[in-house]
């Protein structure tokens, strides 16, 4: 069984390379679409905690195998067997860790390092699996599980989940941990402003601490112990999402540890469905959220060098939801996605067995994975290999907008954030409600009236920018305000006061009315005595004293400030509509041009991707017209015109940029991995494969109509020839050992 897996992995990899050396263009240019690839470049992959299991064998590039426990060396092998590159995936939060939890390894006790909330309540990820503070005693028990992992061979280790809730910080490992950082002793954190920052603060040292310790001493043992190294990567929620879901996480203080190189931006229909309110109404808006959950993740490592794999889930955490609904929400991710064209490095899906194996909703009413959507997915995933492409051309669309976020928004996210300071109702203009704060209206208050008229506004990481001030080049009006974040360092206002004066455009927002101001940060520490950082900001900017509301010219560029809080343009469209026109003067006073619509779309090479809008500038449809493949079609049709309505959304092959060489056939979609692929004169021979149970669709490039297909030798009956577009469709079951293809002229 294993000598013949090891055979047909040598037949696939000689064909790979002789389809890389067959599909080059001359000069070694690359045709487009490229749909046979190394695996290891490593730009599609999935997590399972199950064995190997053919239903479920996507036949991406990678796989990470879930957990640490002592079957992982036997399904690593399994797993390497059906040819993929072997990384192991673990929570650093949670997991099953009972025996150190238990005494078990050390002989003592370690569930008073817990998370536990003001009640002295553990905080549960499931039953007896708690969310912990990450001691160092709790990393060195997980240094022995990683060593065991690298023993095993695996070529990554991601690290999951670095939590920790904004409403812990009373067990008593955290006590101990305050009294060490602060070198005093323990405050509840919900006493005060300062208390509840502070234990952020902390919280987030905590699991860098760990982080940097962890992949610092086991790349080293990898080393050493076996002569190769070993890469790391944390699997995390994106920063909106914890912070609008009340957790503290390392985020972008990742980014300075040497150890750690890359992420995985869990973005999912689960995170993107959390509501949020635009124009007075609250709602979920599963695009638009994940639209900027998936922006401030692209930003958080733009040329940074560290990889950032964008996360999509067929299905979700919950469920009680039906397939229509997961198919429908998972478009609007996988789409959002799609529209940040720095990324092309996918997770395709985490627990593939339960999305096809599963049946929804839960109860005796639910069915498994309907046959199509089965088919569409093996279509998406397949295809996201191909998504780093040269040519990147928004349309008809203002760019270089962008607003602000930061890791401090995550330290003011539990009491009393959610009392203290806060507006008796929303006629209030310069503060926000209970309800508005933790609903992040004031973030969302700045980026959904640009992004609902067609601007593509990116979230942008405060935090990098003393970093890398060059990040901020290409903007031409940044958002900001400090009534849900603060800024960590006074670095990150000399970088932005220099943006300015070459240029930028600056528009601040708030009245400095958040209780936050006060904590007991650099701002307010001699020999410095602001009353908030916005005071320190617009010194920066060449503007003395409480600066007014009003435009004010900085060097080649300008500021523009707005005494209101940020929330206050969530309330209404007029208030949406107002601040839109502020950013429009912007762009336009830095020598940008603005464009509104009620549409996104986006060309890579020759993909299209489109959005069209709901609640935006009217409810006119998009009309395309051409020659393109549906990519989110089972049947892959040829279109040669399409008419989408607002809250609808597609992912195109346009057959008018696809760069083939001379009259060589070519895949250009398929529901499946293609392993070999053999051109001649007579025809074409490739071999595919797709999880069992699956139904493969393809769609090729052919010269001419053939006059046989047949699939493992038999004859292939679902068939069928476009003329206008050269373009032949063909399906047959799917075989994670591969079906062999033979198509004949």
């Amino acid at each position: 069984m294993k000598g013949g897996t090891h055979t047909l992995q040598a037949r696939i990899w000689i064909g790979v390379l002789s389809t890389i050396l067959s599909v080059q263009g001359s000069g070694g240019e690359e045709v487009s679409p490229m749909l046979v690839t190394d695996r290891n470049l490593e730009r599609t992959g999935f997590q399972e905690a199950s064995p190997y299991g053919p239903s479920y064998d996507l036949r991406t590039d990678f796989v990470m195998a879930y957990g640490m426990g002592p079957h992982m060396p036997k399904r690593l092998e399994a797993w390497k067997d059906a040819g993929y590159v072997i990384h192991v995936m673990t929570g650093v939060a949670w997991g099953g860790y009972q025996d150190y939890l238990d005494g078990k390894v050390d002989g003592r006790s370690h569930w008073d390092e817990s998370q536990m909330n003001a009640e002295g309540e553990p905080i549960l990820h499931g039953k007896n699996v708690p969310y912990m503070v990450p001691a160092v005693s709790f990393s060195e028990y997980l240094e022995e599980g990683i060593k065991r992992v690298i023993d095993a061979g695996a070529e990554a280790i991601h690290l999951e989940e670095p939590e920790f809730w904004a409403r812990g910080g009373f067990s008593e490992a955290f006590k101990r941990e305050w009294q060490t950082y602060y070198n005093e002793p323990w405050q509840r954190p919900d006493q005060s402003c300062d208390a509840q920052y502070r234990a952020s603060k902390l919280k987030r040292y905590l699991y860098r601490r760990a982080l940097d310790r962890l992949c610092a001493s086991m790349k080293e043992y990898a080393i050493t112990s076996r002569g190769t190294p070993v890469r790391f990567y944390v699997p995390t929620h994106s920063l909106l999402n914890y912070t609008q879901w009340c957790i503290v996480s390392p985020e972008s203080g990742l980014v300075d540890l040497p150890g750690v190189d890359g992420y995985i931006a869990q973005v999912w229909t689960g995170t993107a469905r959390t509501p949020n309110t635009y124009a007075g109404e609250t709602a979920q808006r599963t695009f638009e959220t994940a639209y900027l959950e998936y922006g401030v993740m692209q930003e958080l490592v733009r040329g940074t060098g560290r990889r950032m794999w964008f996360l999509c889930d067929p299905i979700e955490d919950n469920p009680r939801y039906d397939w229509d609904d997961y198919r429908e929400n998972y478009i609007c991710t996988l789409v959002a996605c799609l529209l940040q064209p720095d990324v092309w490095h996918y997770e395709v899906s985490p627990w593939p067995r339960r999305v096809f194996q599963g049946k929804y909703p839960a109860g005796d009413e639910g069915v498994g994975i309907p046959e199509d959507y089965a088919t569409v997915l093996q279509i998406c995933f397949n295809q996201l290999r191909d998504m780093k492409q040269e040519e990147v051309v928004f349309s008809q669309q203002t760019e270089g907008v962008g607003v602000f976020l930061g890791d401090s928004a995550m330290f003011q996210r539990a009491d009393p954030a959610f009392s203290e300071g806060v507006a008796a109702s929303r006629e209030d203009p310069l503060r926000a409600t209970a309800s508005e704060v933790k609903g992040l209206s004031g973030f969302y208050g700045l980026a959904l009236p640009l992004l609902k008229r067609g601007v593509p506004v990116r979230p942008v990481q405060l935090d990098n920018v003393e970093r890398f001030p060059w990040i901020l080049q290409g903007y031409k009006a940044l958002l900001l305000s400090y009534e849900f974040l603060k800024p960590l360092t006074p670095g990150v206002h000399h970088s932005l006061a220099q943006w300015v004066q070459d240029g930028g455009v600056l528009l601040y927002v708030g009245g400095d009315t958040d209780p936050f101001h006060q904590v007991k940060e650099w701002w307010n520490r001699p020999p410095l005595a602001y009353e908030s950082p916005t005071q320190h900001l617009m010194e920066c900017l060449g503007l003395k004293g409480n600066v007014g509301e009003g435009e004010y010219k900085c060097g080649k560029g300008r500021v523009v400030v707005e005494r209101k809080h940020p929330a206050f343009f969530s309330r209404s469209k007029g208030n949406a509509s107002r601040l839109a026109d502020l950013v429009k003067r912007g762009v336009k006073a830095a020598k940008g041009g603005w464009v509104e619509g009620n549409v996104l779309q986006l060309r890579r090479g020759p993909y299209l991707i489109a959005s069209v809008l709901e609640e935006s500038t009217s409810d006119e449809p998009l009309r395309l017209k051409g020659s393109f493949i549906d990519l989110l079609s089972a049947e892959l049709p040829v279109r040669s015109s399409m008419t989408l309505k607002p809250g609808q959304r597609v992912w195109l092959l346009d057959l008018k940029k696809v760069k083939l060489e001379g009259k060589e056939p070519a895949v250009l979609a398929a529901a499946g991995r293609v392993e070999t692929w053999k051109p001649s004169e007579k025809g074409v021979t490739y071999t595919l494969s797709s999880p069992e149970g699956v139904c493969v669709s393809a769609r090729l490039s052919l010269p001419q109509e053939p006059n046989s297909v047949s699939v493992d030798g038999k004859p292939c009956e679902e068939t069928s020839w476009h003329k206008p577009s050269k373009t032949f469709f063909l399906q047959h079951p799917g075989d994670p050992k591969g079906s062999e293809i033979c198509i004949e002229y």
